[in-house]
C-alpha cells in the first residue's frame, strides 16, 4: 500500500509492506502549491516508480481531504476509532488505483464551540498513545484518547501562528533579532505565564523588560515563545499528568520543557506515526 500524508505546505508518501516503511518520498508540494486542482498529476509524479512496480492501493490523509483539497471528506464526529475512520474513508476515482481519503475529525469544547482537525488523527492512531496527546505546531492540538485508542475529543490552540504574527506585525517584533533559542529565557517566559494577570498583560511585559535591560533583544523571542506555550500548557495540563508529544523534535523539546516546568511529564511519540496510522487504517479498510 501507498500511504500519503498531504498537508497544506508539505507532501509525504510512504511505501508500506504491512506496517513497515520500505521507501519514502517528501516534497513541499502541499495542497496550496498545487495549481488548478492537478492533485492526481502531482501524486502520480511523486510515486510513479511504486505504481510501475505494481502498487495500486493508496490511502491519503490530511488537508488533501479538505474543501481546498482533491475531494472533501466530511468530518467524522468524536469519539472516533480506527474502525470508524476506516469505514468513513471516501473513494476517489483514479485510473488503475484504489484511492481512499481518511476523513478529518470534529468535536466541541466544553462550551459547545466546534473543533476540527485533519491529518493528526492518523498520527495519534499510529503512535498507539492513550491519555493526553499534544501535537505542537502552528495550530497545536490537545487530544484526549481513551484506553482502547479511540479519540474522544480535542482542543486547538493557535500559539504557533500567534507567535509568528506577534514577531512580524507588532512592536514586540522590533526588539527581536534572529538569534539562537535561549532555554533560560524560554523557561523564564513559562514561569511568568503562571503569574496572575492576563496573557495580553504578560505580552506587553516582553517589551517593558527589554526597555529596562532585564531582557536582551537576543533572548526576547525565546521569552515570548515561553509565555505563549506556558499559558497553553497551564490551560490544558492537569496536575501530575503524562503527555505524549507528536511533532518535530525541536518544537516537542520546547513543549517538553514547559510541561516539566509546570509539573507534568512527557515522552516523544514515534517519528513515522502518520505512516503507522495509515497502515493500521488500511489493514482493516474494505478495498474494492
Amino acid at each position: 500500500m501507498i500511504a500519503i500524508d498531504w498537508g497544506t505546505s508539505s507532501f509525504r508518501a510512504f511505501r508500506l509492506n504491512d506496517d513497515r516503511v520500505t521507501d519514502r518520498v517528501s516534497s513541499t508540494s502541499g495542497i496550496m502549491q498545487v495549481r488548478d486542482g492537478a492533485f492526481e498529476a502531482v501524486l502520480r509524479e511523486a510515486v510513479e516508480p511504486w505504481l510501475v512496480a505494481g502498487e495500486s492501493r493508496i490511502l491519503m490523509s490530511g488537508m488533501i481531504g479538505s474543501r481546498q483539497g482533491w475531494v472533501e471528506a466530511a468530518y467524522l464526529p468524536c469519539p472516533a476509532s480506527v474502525e470508524s475512520l476506516a469505514r468513513a474513508s471516501i473513494s476517489v476515482p483514479m485510473d488503475g488505483c484504489d484511492l481512499l481519503i481518511v476523513p478529518g475529525l470534529c468535536s466541541t469544547d466544553a462550551q459547545g464551540t466546534p473543533e476540527v482537525l485533519r491529518g493528526e488523527e492518523t498520527q495519534i492512531i499510529g503512535a498507539g498513545a492513550t491519555g493526553l496527546v499534544c501535537l505542537p505546531g502552528t495550530h497545536s492540538k490537545w487530544v484526549r484518547v481513551s484506553g482502547d485508542g479511540a479519540i474522544e475529543g480535542f482542543e486547538t490552540v493557535m500559539s504557533g501562528e500567534v507567535f509568528a504574527a506577534l514577531r512580524k506585525e507588532t512592536i514586540l517584533g522590533r526588539m527581536m533579532p534572529d538569534a539562537p533559542d535561549n532555554q533560560d529565557a524560554f523557561l523564564q517566559g513559562v514561569q511568568r505565564a503562571g503569574d496572575s494577570g492576563h496573557l495580553l498583560h504578560h505580552l506587553f511585559g516582553t517589551r517593558a523588560l527589554g526597555l529596562f535591560g532585564q531582557l536582551t533583544p537576543e533572548a526576547s523571542a525565546s521569552y515570548l515563545s515561553g509565555l505563549l506555550i506556558g499559558h497553553e500548557v497551564r490551560a490544558y495540563l492537569p496536575p501530575d499528568t503524562h503527555v505524549t508529544l507528536l511533532g518535530s523534535d525541536a518544537l516537542c523539546a520546547l513543549y517538553a520543557g514547559a510541561i516539566a516546568a509546570c509539573g507534568g511529564t512527557s515522552s516523544l511519540g514515534p517519528p513515522d506515526a502518520a505512516a503507522s496510522g495509515l497502515a493500521l487504517i488500511g489493514s482493516i479498510t474494505q478495498w474494492n
